[in-house]
């Protein structure tokens, strides 16, 4: 499972859904799904998000390991 931290970046950096989505090259409904958890971007877009983001990937992005046990 992959968590995020865009919602809170995005507005540190005074950014709406929309705006993010320009600069990221994806769509407002793109930014919205990986915020909420319910889709998980490509690589590219992972970096290219973290780079508008001004923050490193492992900031925005976080991979969660499912214990099976």
């Amino acid at each position: 499972m992959l968590s995020n931290n865009i919602k809170q970046l995005r507005v540190k950096h005074n950014l709406t859904q929309d705006e993010l989505a320009k600069l990221s090259q994806c769509t407002r409904q793109t930014i919205n799904a990986i915020e909420k958890n319910k889709y998980s971007p490509s690589l590219v877009l992972a970096f290219k998000i973290s780079e508008v983001l001004k923050s490193e990937i492992n900031e925005v992005f976080e991979h969660n390991k499912k214990n099976n046990n």
